[in-house]
């Protein structure tokens, strides 16, 4: 009884291991098959196309005033009783941008006018003199030595008036510099002048952008250089990724000894950038014919650019460098088939050797 019993559960514990090696081989053959029709992908191609595109220089650079000018006080010793403009404002051509206190002046050329009175009378009077001692000379009625004194004082009256003259006009003058004025239109790209101060001759009220131009100054290689004129159209990138076209006004004579890079003038809009800005651009020196791809078709990783390219329903991870950009397509410098089909997006999600259907749109 006993032993059979014993041989019953032998049979049992056979039957339930042959039922799960069964079980297990069928699992894996299930997992088999979903991992073989999850590597299999949809992907739509596409071919590069030629494109035209701009053939450029880039270059770097600063932008700065065209040309700026330092406007100073022309009096000594007054004090700045007002200020018109502030930075940012644009000024006309002798708009009068701050004032100092004429007080003294006035009391100066009043003071000036009197004596320019006083020296008028006295040269009236010793007119008359020396012209009656003139007239009477040949009688022997005066020594010649009265007769040259008084043709001296007329002199000396006259010199007297004339001195006094030049003071009342610079005195004029002084007054009229009292009135600050712009040199030429432009913009005021600072403004030092505080009312209150009192100011020596040379002292900076304030400095303007004249005419209101602005450049960007870029820097090129002595290579560069040779390719670019003047009229030539740039399109400049600033650091807070806008951009904006230019026009190149002169081309440096000179290349600077330390560095070899020559300096390139570009008129850029007053509105578009900042002075002192460090921005990119580049010069468009004519035009030729690439190919590009869609931007969506490029993969980024590590650092690097890579088009997938199907083959035989496989994926081929190729390497290459990139160029222009242009209406959502990217140039592509040197692929080395260009009649074969890419990945049009989706590419991220492909390695190298993965197998894929294609469905083009």
């Amino acid at each position: 009884m006993k032993q059979n019993i014993f041989f019953g559960l032998i049979v049992a514990a056979s039957l339930l291991a042959s039922g799960c090696q069964k079980q297990e081989k069928s699992d894996t053959a299930s997992t088999t098959n979903t991992t073989t029709v999850k590597a299999s992908l949809t992907v739509n191609t596409v071919k590069p196309q030629r494109t035209r595109l701009n053939n450029v220089i880039s270059a770097n650079g600063n932008v700065a005033a065209w040309q700026e000018s330092s406007i100073s006080t022309e009096t000594n010793g007054l004090l700045l009783r007002e200020v018109l403009a502030n930075i940012g404002d644009h000024v006309k051509r002798g708009q009068v941008l701050a004032r100092f206190a004429t007080a003294t002046i006035k009391a100066d050329i009043a003071q000036m006018q009197a004596n320019v009175a006083e020296a008028n009378v006295a040269l009236v009077e010793a007119s008359s003199n020396a012209n009656r001692a003139r007239s009477i000379q040949d009688s022997g009625a005066l020594s010649k030595q009265q007769i040259e004194q008084y043709i001296t004082a007329e002199a000396s009256a006259k010199a007297r008036l004339e001195a006094a003259q030049a003071s009342l006009k610079a005195q004029t003058i002084k007054l009229k510099q009292a009135s600050v004025l712009a040199p030429d239109d432009g913009i005021i790209s600072q403004n030092p002048a505080t009312v209150g101060t009192v100011y020596n001759a040379g002292q900076e009220l304030f400095r303007l952008i004249r005419k209101g131009r602005i450049e960007w100054r870029a820097e090129l290689t002595s290579a560069d250089i040779s390719q670019i004129k003047s009229g030539m159209q740039t399109h400049i990138t600033l650091p807070d990724g806008t951009s904006t076209a230019g026009k190149v006004r002169t081309i440096a004579p000179s290349v600077d000894s330390k560095t070899r890079n020559a300096l390139v003038y570009v008129d850029i809009p007053v509105s578009s950038a900042k002075i002192g800005m460090f921005a990119r651009g580049e010069f468009v020196i004519g035009e030729s014919d690439s190919l590009t791809l869609p931007n969506s078709a490029i993969v980024m990783r590590d650092g690097f650019a890579y088009v997938m390219q199907v083959e035989a329903n496989k994926i081929k991870q190729i390497k290459v460098q990139l160029g222009q950009r242009k209406d959502g397509f990217v140039e592509i410098i040197d692929l080395a088939t260009p009649d074969a089909n890419f990945v049009e997006s989706g590419g991220a999600f492909l390695a190298d050797g993965d197998s894929v259907r294609v469905v083009n749109k």
